[in-house]
């Protein structure tokens, strides 16, 4: 038998969806099987609070739960019985009688929804594509990541939880992403962010430097006597479009490098003349 959802999530009752939500992400990222491999303990643990998420996500469910209609597990709770004046509580044996007839005539029950969490990386987040999931039971999943997918985004494949009863379908299994960072890209909403090293030369005489983007290089022309910091931006290079979300840009700032000095163009700024100029005025 489940243990009560609730204490699995360790929230109270009164608890919001949302509370609700955070206390299942923060419990399953810490006993998630990936994070934990071969840690039986935590692989039950994480099999409680996707089962106790499960209910408590679900606002219809959770409703019928409080009013004790299903149990911890989402299973129909047989009828309760109180003994009363004339023997039991109601309506007297023919409410009984009906009341178990009901249960056991109860039609095609649909599975209930499994959780799972999925790593994907920062490009096959921007980029989607196909992900194969491993789940405990040594069973494994197909997920086609959607291209501009976020953080926190579920993916539901539909007859793919656990199975019916009574021959109901089966219910869906739900996937949540979890994002991990880039080494030089940064994200914000639609827009990704890079910071672009470029010699001092390119920065002074201009030219064409190749860029990074998440679907791969572009060239780009930059202008002579181009600052350091400088900000460009590649349209529709961004974040592709998911939903209702448009397509993003590329924000690329401008690093200017140095590099290893040599002789001649140390004697060349040692002799030259340059107009006065304070790099560090706006600090």
């Amino acid at each position: 038998m489940a243990d009560d959802p609730y204490k699995v999530l360790g929230v109270g009752r009164e608890a919001s969806a949302e509370q609700i939500r955070a206390a299942y992400r923060k419990l399953a990222k810490t006993h998630h099987p990936d994070l934990n491999p071969g840690d039986k303990k935590a692989e039950e643990a994480f099999k409680a609070i996707s089962t106790a998420y499960d209910l408590l996500g679900d606002a219809e469910k959770r409703a019928r739960f409080d009013r004790g209609e299903i149990d911890a597990a989402g299973n129909e709770r047989a009828p309760q019985f109180h003994p009363g004046a004339g023997g039991f509580g109601g309506g007297g044996f023919d409410d009984i009688f009906a009341n178990i007839f009901e249960q056991r005539t109860r039609g095609p029950a649909r599975g209930q929804d499994e959780r799972y969490l999925v790593n994907v990386s920062f490009l096959e987040a921007v980029n989607g594509g196909p992900k194969r999931l491993d789940l405990p039971a040594g069973q494994s999943l197909e997920v086609k990541i959607p291209p501009g997918s976020s953080a926190g985004d579920v993916l539901r494949l539909r007859g793919k939880g656990a199975p019916g009863r009574n021959g109901g379908p089966p219910g869906d299994a739900l996937i949540e992403l979890q994002v991990h960072g880039h080494k030089f890209f940064r994200r914000e909403g639609r827009n990704i962010h890079l910071d672009l090293p470029v010699s001092l030369k390119e920065a002074v005489l201009g030219g064409k430097v190749t860029v990074p983007t998440p679907s791969g290089d572009v060239v780009m022309t930059l202008k002579p006597h181009t600052e350091g910091g400088t900000e460009l931006r590649l349209r529709g290079k961004g974040v592709p479009a998911h939903g209702r979300h448009h397509v993003g840009d590329l924000l690329v700032k401008l690093v200017v490098k140095t590099g290893p000095v040599d002789e001649a163009l140390e004697a060349f700024l040692r002799g030259w003349e340059q107009a006065p100029f304070d790099p560090r005025a706006k600090l």
